[in-house]
């Protein structure tokens, strides 16, 4: 026969709650089996925290991701840099200048390692590859960003302009890939920083908008050539986006009439943020972009659209 058997646990206080209630009756007259309901009620807390630790760490788009931002240390890449963090990404970022280096990495504040190198001098890029490899061991995503441009007219472009530009945007991306390719395996990422001058005529901007379109034209060729392996390539092509580069290159009044005939010709009426491309640079580099390879994303406002 088996007998039900029935507890009578003591009145409790109006005022005692939860595992304080509990706990009381426990110190008077149950105090193993309370011990023992107290200790799995603070483990099931613990189990639910640590569960929502890793859903929260789950909903990130790059969770545990390795990341490469070439020209991370200011502008579009400063802000692909901190969002990939934001999304759960080691990102290490390049760029020539120490002190714009240390700046962005406090800006960045976390999961965050900074190279100092030239994209175009390989023996550089050979030893911010084997810093990554000895701290890291692979590569998941390499945002190629680092580039340059100015303006100059047809008759006053110089071969010092076309050599340092064309050195910078596609010798200096094409080694950077075929760098990377060895620490990278299936389902790596590549994304290229292109432009929307790559297909429209912008007075003065000639070589610039060579060595762009250049760009566009390896993403088509590399999604091909690296299909065996499943590294997806692919382009984003920023509108008008005033970053701190501009600055090197016109005064305040310059950069407001540009700006402003920029707008002007925009559907959207106005120019592009850092953190819109950055946003674009996520999707292109995460799962959300699964079924994307070698294409052009134009993140402009529909300026090249039209």
């Amino acid at each position: 026969m088996i007998r039900a058997i029935v507890i009578d646990f003591p009145a409790m206080p109006a005022h005692a709650t939860g595992i304080q209630r509990v706990t009381d009756s426990c110190e008077t007259r149950y105090s193993r089996s309370c011990y023992f309901s107290t200790t799995v009620t603070e483990r099931s807390k613990t189990n639910a925290t640590t569960e929502r630790t890793k859903a929260m760490s789950n909903d990130k788009k790059l969770a545990g991701k390795i990341a490469l931002i070439t020209g991370g240390s200011s502008g579009l890449g400063l802000a692909t840099a901190k969002r990939f963090v934001a999304e759960g990404a080691h990102v290490f970022i390049t760029g020539r200048r120490q002190p714009e280096l240390d700046a962005a990495v406090k800006e960045i504040d976390r999961n965050v390692t900074a190279v100092r190198g030239d994209v175009s001098n390989l023996a550089d890029l050979d030893r911010l590859f084997a810093t990554i490899q000895e701290q890291k061991g692979r590569l998941d995503i390499l945002f190629a960003n680092a580039g340059g441009g100015a303006f100059a007219p047809l008759e006053q472009v110089t071969e010092a302009q076309f050599d340092k530009y064309f050195g910078i945007n596609v010798k200096g991306t094409l080694f950077t890939v075929q760098k990377a390719l060895p620490l990278m395996s299936a389902g790596g990422v590549i994304v290229i920083n292109g432009s929307m001058v790559s297909i429209k005529g912008i007075p003065g901007f000639g070589v610039y908008a060579a060595t762009k379109a250049a760009l566009r034209s390896f993403a088509r060729t590399w999604s091909v050539d690296l299909k065996e392996r499943r590294i997806r390539v692919n382009v984003v092509s920023p509108g008008t986006v005033v970053t701190p580069a501009y600055h090197t290159l016109l005064t305040p009044e310059q950069i407001e009439g540009f700006t402003a005939q920029a707008a002007a010709t925009t559907p959207l009426g106005r120019v592009g943020t850092a953190d819109e491309i950055a946003r674009a640079v996520v999707f292109l580099a995460s799962d959300d972009s699964s079924f994307v390879d070698g294409a052009e994303l134009f993140v402009d406002g529909g300026a090249a659209q039209i």
